[in-house]
């Protein structure tokens, strides 16, 4: 009857029958009336939504206190009723990190058993004893395998507990001793990298030190582990910061994508999509998104790089269809209103978007895009000081990226604090020194202090990044725009006015560009040209006062020059003069003609008269008569 009575819970379960199987685990634990049934009729309660009844069942054993198992599910209770506190009263606050494993697995690490204190800071020199020192390595073989994961999954569960509390250096140690004890925690890894715990290159450093080599896939077949042990390394890549060691993604994603057919996989198309926006290439970036989506409408882990394209790229329509659907369908999930609040603001409706995303962030205080999408609103109005304090939140939440550091910097520009910017910019780009955006901003910094130099030379290693990630020119006019002006301001007019002339080739035709050419232009003593590219900066923007006096001072240099000058104009005047004597002579010749032409036909006519008997004493001629 017992094994009658498992097999009926068992399929109940698979079926998602949970109400059958809790019905059928009752009536098995009264047959029973063991630990290991009233363990099963607790899950099966968890599992069904039941809180509170799991954990009355717990607590009517010592089970809780003795077994890991049924620790970490009464944990778990207390976690999902968001009882924080009593959840880490039962987790203790102490991690096993003697069940740690690292990477070098031949390594063995002493572990000392004084509460971390050394025999150093008792003011003894003495070596710890047999009894105070354990082999890590020895105390994890003796654990069993299955304790060891919930050993990491209580560890996850703590770390849970300390981010509600906003305590997160002891939340982000937790997640990693999670991960560390079992490779396998994915939970906890997915929490470190969601919530940007770590800066990339932490991440990386990290992820070098888990020991993948523990994985036993199949305990019938050991030599599968070294292939699991990869495949799952490469898992775990694709989740990294994009900013840093790109060949390593596209190794990844390639073996992924190749040797285990997982191309069309969401997770890895999404890594594509998210190398592609750190890249500025924000078209092919949204087509795979949308990809993902057609497969998956609601994949929120996607969504929240999808709004931003859609934003990016102005599509406001898509935006619009969007965030109807996910109103209709989701509106418990944060991303929703997220979704709301990026259509107003791509629509520059600032206050709706800025009541949506504090929608957003309401309902979870941890969801990092509603944040930086709640301060942007007050960026976008001018409201320096309210941006700063949203931004200061999002740094303070997400302490693993560069971006909220970067806003701030930015603001800090916007209110000519250039100090406090440039603080905040060397805190963003020592955790993140990839970013063209951060570089141009530092550049900013070093041109408004005067320091033409260092803006020339952040300004082209911007370029030279985008250059690398493969960008489209037009993503960076901007910065190339920055690195003319600093140009001028250094005196390299002629490196300067080929920057201007590539910033109007690719597109942006501002009156501002063209009036700072002919600047340019003026300094170069060319003034017609100046004066070409200035009618051309008031055609765009007629009351411009820059243009109109660089203009004015232009055309006045042209007063005491030549259109031409210099020995181009001489030779003009030469050829004019030469061809107005040319043309002069051809007239003179042309009106001599027709009294040569008279003074012929008159000869001939007084010859026709006179013939044979003229008269020469001319008494016959009647005129002289």
């Amino acid at each position: 009857m017992q094994a009658y009575l498992r097999s009926w819970r068992q399929s109940a379960i698979t079926r998602g029958q949970l109400e059958t199987a809790c019905f059928v685990s009752d009536k098995l634990l009264a047959l029973t009336n063991s630990e290991e049934d009233a363990f099963a009729l607790a899950q099966t309660y968890f599992a069904a939504g039941n809180y509170t009844r799991a954990l009355s069942f717990l607590s009517k054993s010592d089970s809780a206190q003795t077994s890991p198992a049924a620790r970490y599910l009464a944990a778990h209770c207390y976690v999902k009723q968001n009882k924080h506190e009593e959840a880490l009263d039962l987790l203790g606050e102490k991690n096993p990190v003697h069940l740690v494993t690292t990477s070098d697995s031949a390594r063995r690490k002493l572990q000392h058993l004084s509460n971390g204190l050394s025999s150093k800071q008792h003011g003894k020199s003495k070596l710890p004893s047999r009894t105070e020192r354990a082999d890590r390595s020895e105390e994890r073989d003796r654990e069993d395998a299955s304790n060891i994961k919930y050993e990491a999954g209580m560890c996850y569960l703590r770390g849970v507990c300390y981010a509600k509390q906003n305590s997160f250096d002891r939340a982000k140690e937790c997640y990693k001793d999670a991960v560390r004890i079992d490779v396998q925690c994915f939970e906890a890894f997915d929490q470190l990298m969601k919530n940007s715990l770590m800066s990339p290159g932490e991440e990386w450093d990290f992820l070098e030190s888990l020991n993948f080599d523990s994985i036993q896939p199949d305990p019938g077949d050991p030599n599968n582990a070294p292939e699991a042990a990869d495949f799952t390394r490469n898992l775990y890549i694709t989740r990294l910061s994009k900013y840093a060691r790109p060949d390593d993604f596209n190794t990844a994603i390639e073996t992924l994508s190749t040797h285990y057919h997982l191309g069309s996989n969401p997770d890895v198309l999404l890594s594509k999509a998210e190398i592609l926006f750190t890249s500025s290439r924000y078209a092919p970036a949204l087509a795979i998104t949308s990809e993902i989506l057609e497969a998956d409408p609601y994949n929120f882990a996607c969504m929240p790089l999808h709004l931003a394209l859609l934003h990016q790229l102005n599509h406001t329509n898509a935006l619009f269809a969007l965030s109807h659907d996910l109103a209709d369908t989701h509106p418990h999930e944060p991303c929703t209103w997220l979704a709301v609040g990026t259509y107003y603001l791509s629509t520059n409706r600032i206050p709706e978007a800025r009541s949506y995303f504090s929608k957003a962030s309401l309902m979870d205080p941890h969801f990092g895009p509603a944040w930086i999408g709640f301060a942007h609103t007050f960026a976008a109005e001018g409201e320096g000081d309210q941006a700063i304090a949203a931004y200061s939140t999002a740094a303070r939440l997400f302490q693993g990226t560069h971006l909220p550091q970067l806003f701030l910097g930015m603001q800090e520009i916007a209110l000519g604090n250039l100090t406090i910017a440039r603080e905040y910019l060397t805190t963003a780009y020592n955790l993140c020194d990839r970013d063209p955006l951060l570089i141009n901003e530092i550049g900013v910094v070093a041109y408004m202090e005067d320091d033409y130099t260092s803006a020339v030379r952040h300004f082209l290693l911007a370029l030279s990044i985008a250059e690398d990630n493969e960008a489209p020119p037009q993503q960076n006019v901007s910065t190339r725009l920055n690195l003319a002006h600093a140009l001028r301001r250094a005196g390299r007019f002629h490196e300067a006015l080929e920057q201007f002339d590539e910033v109007i080739r690719l597109g942006l035709r501002e009156s501002g560009v063209f009036a700072s050419k002919g600047l340019v232009l003026l300094e170069l003593e060319q003034p017609f040209d100046a004066t070409v590219s200035l009618h051309e900066a008031l055609a765009i923007s007629p009351q411009d006062p820059i243009a109109t006096d660089l203009l004015t001072k232009s055309l006045t240099l042209l007063e005491s020059e030549g259109v031409l000058g210099g020995a181009d104009e001489e030779a003009v005047d030469v050829g004019l003069r030469n061809r107005l004597a040319e043309v002069r002579q051809q007239a003179m010749n042309q009106s001599n003609a027709p009294r040569q032409q008279r003074r012929v036909i008159r000869q001939q006519e007084e010859d026709e008269e006179g013939g044979d008997g003229m008269d020469l004493d001319g008494t016959s001629d009647p005129r002289r008569s």
